[in-house]
């Protein structure tokens, strides 16, 4: 997959690398981070230019989460019917709910780098829920900026050890979300048990 990965880069660059973002912040099974690790290793080496793929992948992004909200704002009942069709995706929509009603905007913020898994829900759910559209866009923005910032940083500082930090990444991404669903459910089974006992 690597060496698809760096041909796709190398032939199509910014193009690709935008294309990527913007496809993943719809719940697309696409290697936007590993691209992204990708795109800055070839800046570093001088093949493409980095604010030129930065550019691409911040604005592939933001487009990508705009075109999220508004799909849930316009149709998020046949959205969650599609998602909830996997238990793994419908465990994921149910933390991306929880996290945008506590949450809010910082929700949004975080689930673009920290948590992003659950970026392309918060997105839908952000949307269905009617966040206000500002809240959401400024909130998008800034952890996009975050998510390009660190992966095409890394990808440029890294140059040719991209597969170990490509995996220490990964790592690091799967440990925050499992320890932010582990405290969410630990906190709805808390107050389940609360409100049973609350009840008797």
């Amino acid at each position: 997959m690597t060496d698809w990965l760096f041909a796709l880069v190398s032939e199509w660059g910014a193009i690709a690398l935008g294309l990527v973002t913007f496809l993943s912040c719809l719940a697309l099974p696409v290697p936007s981070s590993l691209m992204m690790l990708t795109a800055g290793a070839f800046a570093a080496s001088g093949d493409l230019e980095l604010a030129t793929l930065a550019l691409a992948a911040l604005g592939g992004a933001v487009l990508g989460d705009q075109m999220g909200y508004q799909l849930g704002r316009v149709g998020l009942g046949a959205i969650e019917g599609w998602l909830s069709q996997s238990e793994a995706r419908a465990a994921v929509l149910l933390r991306a709910r929880a996290s945008i009603h506590a949450r809010g905007g910082m929700a949004v913020f975080l689930s673009r780098w920290l948590f992003s898994p659950l970026g392309p829900y918060v997105n839908f759910l952000a949307g269905g829920s009617r966040m206000a559209w500002l809240v959401f866009t400024l909130s998008s923005i800034a952890g996009e900026l975050v998510w390009v910032g660190v992966y095409v940083g890394l990808g440029y500082a890294a140059g040719g050890q991209l597969a170990q930090v490509a995996s220490l990444l990964g790592n690091v991404t799967g440990l925050a979300t499992s320890l932010l669903l582990t405290i969410g459910l630990g906190v709805a089974l808390w107050r389940r048990r609360r409100a049973q006992a609350a009840a008797e």
